[in-house]
C-alpha cells in the first residue's frame, strides 16, 4: 500500500474565476502543472484527484493522476469546506491511519518539486499533526489600517504606531497551497492552523492565492519571471 499519497481537490465550479482548476495556465491546465510538480518530486507514491467534473477527471488522468471515484454533488458546492472532501476521499481510498496524505490545491502552480520534498520531510507524526505552507506578511499586521466612514483611514491598533517595526514579531498567513498530515490527523475535525502544525515558509513573492482574474495574471507573470531567472 502507498505510504505517501497526494490528494488534489478540484471541483468543476468556481465563482470568481470560472473553471479555474481547469483553466489554461501558460499553455497547460493549472491542475496538470500541479500534478507534474508532485510527480517530479519523487516522494509520492500516488496522486489522486477528487472531482465532480468529467473534463477535469480526463485531464488529471492524462497528466498521470488517478481518479478512482466521482465526488458527490453534495461535496462539490461553494459552501462545502475542505475537510469533508478530504475525509470522503480517505474513506473511498480505504487509507490506513499512518499513511502520509498531502493535500494540494489545483492552482498551486508556484510550488516546485523541491518544496514538496522539503515540506513532506517536516511531517514527524510523533511531534506534529500537520505541515502547512505559509508566507510572511509584507508589513507588520500590528500597524494595519482600515477604511472607515467617508473613506477615511483608521488605524486598527493605535498603540502599535509608536513601536519600532523591528520590535514586532513577524506574522505569517496560510498560502492555501500544500498541506501534509497523517490520515489519522485528517480524520479529526481540528483545523490545521490550530492543531500541532509546523510551518513550511515559502518566499513571499511566490505567495499567490488565485481567487480573481487579477491573481491569475499576477501568477503567470511571476512564474515566467522565475523561469527566465
Amino acid at each position: 500500500m502507498a505510504n505517501r499519497v497526494v490528494l488534489i481537490p478540484a471541483r468543476g465550479g468556481s465563482t470568481r474565476v470560472p473553471r479555474k482548476n481547469f483553466r489554461d495556465f501558460l499553455g497547460r491546465p493549472a491542475i496538470s502543472r500541479v500534478i507534474d510538480t508532485v510527480s517530479a518530486s519523487g516522494v509520492v507514491d500516488e496522486i489522486v484527484v477528487s472531482t465532480d467534473d468529467a473534463e477535469i477527471a480526463d485531464t488529471a488522468r492524462a497528466a498521470g493522476a488517478a481518479v478512482p471515484f466521482v465526488r458527490p454533488a453534495s461535496l462539490a458546492d461553494a459552501h462545502t469546506g475542505a475537510r469533508p472532501v478530504i475525509q470522503h476521499a480517505i474513506a473511498e481510498l480505504g487509507l490506513d491511519p499512518d499513511v502520509r496524505l498531502g493535500v494540494f490545491y489545483a492552482t498551486a502552480v508556484m510550488l516546485k518539486p523541491e518544496d514538496v520534498v522539503a515540506a513532506e520531510k517536516l511531517l514527524d507524526p510523533s511531534t506534529v499533526d500537520f505541515v502547512m505552507t505559509v508566507a510572511q506578511f509584507p508589513a507588520p499586521i500590528e500597524r494595519a489600517l482600515r477604511i472607515g466612514v467617508d473613506d477615511l483611514v483608521e488605524v486598527v491598533d493605535p498603540a502599535n504606531l509608536s513601536v519600532r517595526s523591528q520590535d514586532l514579531l513577524p506574522a505569517y498567513h496560510d498560502l492555501g497551497q500544500m498541506y501534509w498530515g497523517t490520515v489519522e490527523a485528517w480524520r479529526t475535525d481540528t483545523p490545521v492552523a490550530t492543531a500541532r502544525t509546523r510551518a513550511f515558509v515559502m518566499d513571499s513573492w511566490r505567495a499567490v492565492d488565485i481567487d480573481t482574474p487579477e491573481d491569475w495574471v499576477r501568477a503567470e507573470r511571476l512564474f515566467l519571471a522565475d523561469v527566465d531567472g
